[in-house]
């Protein structure tokens, strides 16, 4: 069973946009397609560290805003021919509330 934590309203973060999480466990970016799909990646682009919740968001990507590394919202993947990864994290809309799974990011910091 999940442990969900509310994080802020769908509407605190732009369409198009992202916002920082600080945890416990790191730093969580949390991304809305203009869809308002609602995603959550590690801050940290898998090239150099770049901080993705300062990227543009393009339908489930955002693009990194060091080196234009494209990372699917999705996987977490790099796309083209770009290799790597990044930590992707459950999270969902409830009531017009954005929620991220504790359990899982606690997991993921032991890990």
């Amino acid at each position: 069973m999940s442990n969900w934590i509310d994080i802020a309203a769908l509407e605190e973060v732009p369409q198009r946009g992202a916002r920082l999480v600080k945890t416990p466990h790191g730093c969580v970016a949390i991304f809305r397609t203009a869809g308002d799909e609602v995603f959550a990646l590690d801050n940290a682009c898998p090239h150099k560290n770049g901080p993705l919740a300062d990227g543009i968001v393009h339908g489930k990507a955002v693009t990194c805003p060091l080196h234009n590394w494209v990372i699917s919202l999705e996987t977490g993947v790099a796309q083209g021919a770009d290799e790597g990864q990044v930590a992707t994290y459950p999270a969902k809309v409830t009531g017009g509330r954005i929620l991220l799974d504790a359990d899982f990011l606690q997991q993921r910091a032991v890990a």
